[in-house]
């Protein structure tokens, strides 16, 4: 199973891949947020011959909902009506909470890189650094082979 990952924000959309086969995910990019990004990820969702999508899904300390998780959510909604005006059969959404990604991502960034610039962050390096790790999180924690039954069953 072929999986695109996405930590949405308001500026850029980091983006990585995973084939269940390796488990492994692969940092693949950034969209940015200019009016193109449901073209882009439908795009990179062919290309790839991605099965489903995980989105991040943001949460406050508690583990409660937020607007950002209300903007994901309509975000992912957009995207799915997207998917359908295009003719495009709709894939199979799975949210993973992104608690603390961001840190990790940027901590994980600074250890090999040494600093995060202003140009790296602009570049969106965080944001497909913080997609990755959305995406390896989901990669350990999913029945994998469940999602991989119920998607044979509805093909």
């Amino acid at each position: 199973m072929r999986i695109l990952a996405l930590d949405i924000g308001t500026k850029r959309i980091g983006v990585a891949y995973a084939d269940t086969s390796v488990r492994i995910a692969v940092p693949r990019g950034m969209i940015p947020v200019d009016g193109n990004e449901l073209s882009e990820i439908e795009r990179q969702f062919r290309l790839e011959k991605a099965d489903i999508i995980v989105s991040g899904l943001p949460r406050n300390n508690s583990g409660e909902e937020t607007r950002q998780t209300e903007s994901v959510h309509l975000f992912i909604n957009q995207l799915m009506d997207y998917f359908k005006a295009q003719g495009q059969a709709v894939p199979r959404v799975y949210f993973q909470d992104e608690s603390w990604t961001s840190v990790e991502a940027e901590q994980h960034f600074a250890a090999t890189h040494h600093e995060i610039s202003r140009q790296d962050r602009k570049d969106g390096k965080i944001d497909t650094e913080a997609a990755a790790i959305i995406l390896q999180d989901f990669l350990e924690g999913a029945d994998l082979a469940q999602i991989e039954a119920e998607l044979k069953e509805e093909s």
